[in-house]
């Protein structure tokens, strides 16, 4: 496990992840990558951070959770940057993607979050 995961995510939230990915950048607003991500962030804008677990070097993300307690906003883990590019709609990979609209599916966001705070309680 990477040094900044803080917590063990399941199958189900990584697909969930993937899924909310995919339809904010159809139908919402998504910024792609470490810098981007940390912009929307900062400015309080992010509502759900999705990171990969396979980034290198791992410095890349390390601050990313911490800023996203300090702001209050949800986050989780992917496996894969090749997929989270891919679900971003990218032909590379990605580090990391904030959602900045969810387009139609904020239940989608609120359901994942449910789900995170349960994890994060277990862990």
């Amino acid at each position: 496990m990477a040094m900044y995961v803080r917590f063990q995510t399941t199958k189900e939230v990584q697909d969930l992840a993937y899924d909310l990915v995919e339809k904010a950048r159809d139908a919402g607003k998504i910024s792609k990558g470490a810098n981007e991500t940390t912009k929307q962030v900062e400015r309080g804008q992010a509502k759900l951070v999705v990171m990969a677990e396979d980034i290198s070097p791992e410095e890349i993300l390390a601050h990313m959770p911490i800023l996203c307690e300090e702001k209050n906003i949800p986050y989780t883990y992917v496996p894969s940057k090749d997929e989270l590019g891919s679900a971003a709609g990218l032909h590379v990979s990605t580090a990391s993607v904030a959602i900045v609209d969810p387009g139609k599916n904020k239940a989608g966001i609120e359901n994942i979050v449910k789900k995170l705070d349960s994890l994060k309680k277990q862990g």
